[in-house]
Order: C-alpha cells, then structure tokens, then sequence
C-alpha cells in the first residue's frame, strides 16, 4: 500500500508544481507511517511539512495543494485528510486491504522476501567457541541469533555462509590439554596437584578416561610437554565434535568449520605481520610486537607478539579476517559475547588497515544468559565446570521454545531464560502462543474441509466479505510483515522477526475470539479461511526464519 500512496503523492505535486500551486519541483523525500490512533487513518505523512521550507509556503498550504490534485485511479483510497500544522492523512477502503491477501497466497513460502541484498556475499560467523568445554546456554543464544540472521539475510537476497571459528591454538588450549594430563595421571594414583586455573568439570575426567583406553599407560613416560600436546589435541578435536553435535541437534549447520591452527600452519600468521611490519604498522617496543591500531581509530595501539614470543589472539584475527574478505565476501558479521565490546575497534582497525574498509565489518554483540528455574538463577561458572550446557537446555525445554525464547529480546540486551515457563503449554510461553496460532489455523482447515470448504481457490473468493474493523487490522498486520524482514536484515537484528510474531499472534488468538470463522454464511466463512489461511503462511515463514518449526497440532 505504501508504494501506491508514494506515487500518488509524487504525481499529485508534479500536478500542483505544473499549475503553479506549488513554487518548486523540487520535493523531499516522501516518509508514510502508521499513526497510532486509528482516528487519524492507515497512513499519515509529513512530507508537506518538510517540503514547506523549499516551496516557501506555510505545510498546510503545502498539503492542501498536493491533496487538491491527488488522483486514485484504483479506488484504494476511502478518505484523504489534511491535518494540524500539515499532515496529510489517509484512510484505505477495506476492499482494498483485503486485497492484500492475494500476494500472501501467492507468494507462499516467500512472501515476505525481498532482494535487499541483491546476491552480495556475507559471511555470518558465530558461537565460535573455544574447544574447551561443552556449549553451555550463553553459546546457545549466540547460535540463535547468528543461524537466524543468516536466514533472515539469506531471505532478502544476500548469499550468506555461515562459519565456526575453532579456536584451537593458544593458552587455553595448552590449559585444555594440561588439565586432562593431570587427570590422566590421577587414574594411574600418581600424586599430582590439580591448580586452580585448570579446568575443574567432571568432563576433564572423562576425556582423561578416553586417553587412557587409548593409550594405555603409555604416556606416563613420555616428556610432560609431549604428553600434555596429544592430551590437547585428542581433547579439542572430541570437544569440537561434540559441539558440532549439539549445534546440529540444535537447528544449526553451518557451512565450514574453520581452524585457527590452520593460519599458523599454512605460514597466514607470519605473512600478515611480516607486511604489515614492512608497511610501517607493527613495531617493536620493549621487546613485543605492536599493531599501530591508534592510526586507524583505536584509543591504544594493541600487541601481536609478545616480549617472550608467544602471538597474541588479536595475531590470528588479523589473519583470519584478512582470509575472510579474500575469500570474496562483502561483508564480514560477526556475533560475540558481550564481553567482546573493547575487541571490536582493534579487529576493525585491522580491516581497515589492510584495506577491506571497515564499513564492510559488523559484530553483533550477544548479552549474557540469566537462567532461572523455580524463579531462581542458576550458578554457572565454566572455568569451575559449573555451567547447563546447552543440550540439557534444549533437550529439557524442547528446541523450538529454546531458540524462540533466546530471540524474545534484542541481542545486546540481557536476558532471563526461565526454564520453567519454557516448558508451559499456555499463552505465557512465548513460542507456544506463537505456534498455536498455526495449529490452531490447520485445525480450523480441516474441519472447513471435511464441511466442503477447501482453500485451493483463494481466487474466486469474494473478499468484499471482509469489511469489520478487525478484518482490516488482520490484514493490515500481515502486510507489515515484509518491512519487518527488510528491517530486521538491514538493522542486523533478528529479534524484530519474533516481536513481530508475537504481535501478529496477540491479533489473531483477539480476532478469533470475537469471530466466529466457520458459520453459517458461506460468502463470509469463505473470505474468513482466506484471511486465517494467509496468517497461517506468515506464521510459518517468520517461524522458519527463526529456525522454529510450525506445527500443525499442539
């Protein structure tokens, strides 16, 4: 509808222009939002305001002349308003809403989509974490928000990979392998003293019991280095595919699993440093390595060597996101912790330092998890292996309330995962208010069917039928749902997919309520299943960009 109206507008003033009632053809941009109160129409614009300024005339003298030659030549339009200092305000004729319904049928499974993205290359890069331990919940909304923006992007026109960066080089590695080494010789009753900067969970054990079935006794009189580096590698190698394990159970694939290790190996690391050192952007001071990051926006200059040799985390991600974009993409999305914040200026001076431009750079930044049970938090602590892990989440609460639930609010927001209302079957559950409405909708359908309605000619049904006030809310609601899309796509923000939702559901569980859509009116029960069935493909789509199934009982 908006579209239309835009034309009108912009005819309507070349129209004024020409009969010199306006003194100037050149025009602002034309904004058309919702107001809030009904009373003042479907649409409201300023645009007369914002052009008084060039046309030297008062915004209602604006308004008057656009809408003095407003032609409507497809009727949409009941009423045309000028109102206070200028608003032009429209109200739309019912058919005319009602006719939307037909592109939603049509569309089907794409309505919604958009070629926002115009085929450009995006990778989307998330969770990404240390092989260390188990995914535990935080990692869970990290992998909501990022496989679900990949599909919202993907939705829209972008060609989106997704990727896992395996952090399987460094410290907390050689800790990884040193804490299961410890635990190795524990099972043999040696007398070892197990520090507390090792990793302390049950799971250490477990894989120490898996490198002895393996090896037997056998590293017990190896060099503790050599010992504690196959400990490392087997350890990290069978963490990370426990975690590519869950993330499958868990709804999310992603396209490659790419090593950190690997840019040590194929020599990335140095070549990096050795141009950007010939460049004149690393330096030597007392010792260690610096990356002149402060000539390219960052408050500090940032070390990628240090004085005793050891290369810093900050080395490989200079690296990696030089192999990002040489790979061809044209925007690099990242999705971290939160406690990632101060990381983000560094790896975008390195970007931009090595010439991708640092517009092409975006991080989504993901706030920690509060998870309740009984109303209470839960203590977690990875270090000290205190932590839910990710599958007990969504194996107790089921996948779908899971990834719904971690996408209820902004990313950057905190949030309270209540495991307890995750698992209700009432309208207090979030995704089960959501999904009912397409149970719900499949339900009505067919018993509509075995009564002799059937929903393959959606055509010929007479729509006019469709002429309550909220018949047009309905209607109305389902046409926002592609500007939510391109929004949330173009903001990077995936929960505007389910605020939607919940909105849509919070309309037709109030429409159902009130009407009854199977009656004795055939001409009215037949334009009512067309509504009810175009809710039940907008449901669908926006579930499916969320990676949330729709069901058709409950």
């Amino acid at each position: 509808m908006k579209p239309y109206l835009e034309h009108l507008l912009r005819q309507a003033a070349a129209a004024a222009c020409q009969k010199n009632m306006l003194a100037s053809q050149s025009l602002p941009a034309i904004h058309l939002e919702e107001p809030r109160a009904e009373a003042h129409g479907d649409f409201s614009t300023n645009f007369a305001l914002a052009a008084a300024g060039i046309q030297k005339m008062p915004p209602r003298k604006v308004a008057e002349a656009i809408v003095a030659n407003l032609a409507d030549p497809e009727a949409r339009i009941a009423k045309v308003a000028v109102a206070g200092p200028g608003f032009i305000n429209f109200h739309i004729k019912p058919m005319a809403w009602a006719q939307a319904l037909g592109p939603i049928h049509a569309a089907g499974p794409v309505y919604g989509s958009c070629d926002l993205g115009q085929g450009a290359k995006v990778q989307v890069e998330f969770v990404s974490s240390n092989p260390t331990g188990p995914l535990h919940v935080g990692h869970g909304r990290g992998a909501a928000v990022g496989d679900s923006m990949a599909r919202i992007l993907a939705f829209c026109g972008f060609a989106v990979q997704k990727e896992y960066y395996v952090n399987d080089s460094g410290r907390q590695i050689q800790t990884l392998g040193r804490s299961v080494y410890l635990r190795y010789r524990q099972l043999f009753r040696q007398a070892v003293d197990f520090p507390q900067d090792c990793y302390q969970g049950d799971y250490i054990r477990d894989y120490a019991g898996q490198i002895k079935q393996i090896y037997g006794d056998n590293l017990l009189g190896r060099d503790p280095d050599e010992a504690t580096a196959i400990c490392a590698r087997h350890t990290a190698a069978a963490i990370t595919e426990q975690m590519r394990n869950d993330l499958i159970d868990f709804g999310v694939v992603f396209d490659r699993w790419f090593s950190e290790q690997s840019l040590y190996d194929s020599g990335a690391v140095d070549k990096i440093s050795a141009e950007l050192k010939q460049r004149g952007l690393i330096y030597e001071n007392q010792g260690a390595l610096w990356f002149k990051s402060t000539d390219f926006g960052d408050e500090k200059d940032r070390v990628v060597v240090r004085a005793n040799g050891q290369t810093t985390y900050f080395a490989s991600d200079i690296a990696y996101h030089h192999d990002k974009f040489n790979r061809g993409f044209d925007q690099v999305i990242d999705v971290w912790g939160a406690d990632h914040h101060g990381y983000i200026p560094r790896v975008a001076a390195a970007v931009e330092a090595l010439g991708w431009g640092k517009q092409r750079f975006h991080v989504i930044l993901v706030q920690l998890v509060n998870l309740l049970r009984a109303g209470q938090p839960v203590a977690m602590s990875t270090r000290a292996g205190e932590f839910v892990t990710l599958r007990q989440v969504f194996e107790e609460v089921g996948t779908d309330a899971a990834r719904f639930l971690f996408l209820t609010r902004s990313a950057d927001s905190a949030l309270d995962f209540d495991l307890d209302l995750a698992k209700q079957k009432t309208n207090d559950n979030p995704v089960y208010y959501v999904q009912y409405v397409h149970a719900r909708i499949t339900s009505m359908l067919a018993k509509a069917a075995d009564r002799g309605w059937g929903d393959s000619q959606w055509a010929d049904v007479d729509l006019g039928a469709l002429d309550s006030p909220d018949d047009v809310r309905l209607v109305k609601a389902l046409t926002r749902f592609p500007a939510a899309v391109a929004q949330s796509a173009a903001q990077r923000e995936p929960h505007r997919i389910a605020d939607y939702l919940m909105d849509l559901a919070a309309g037709f569980h109030a429409y159902y309520n009130r009407h009854q859509v199977l009656s004795e009116d055939d001409r009215l029960t037949r334009a009512r299943l067309c509504l009810a069935t175009a809710v039940r493909q907008v449901i669908a789509n926006g579930l499916a960009l969320l990676g949330v199934s729709a069901p058709e009982k409950m």
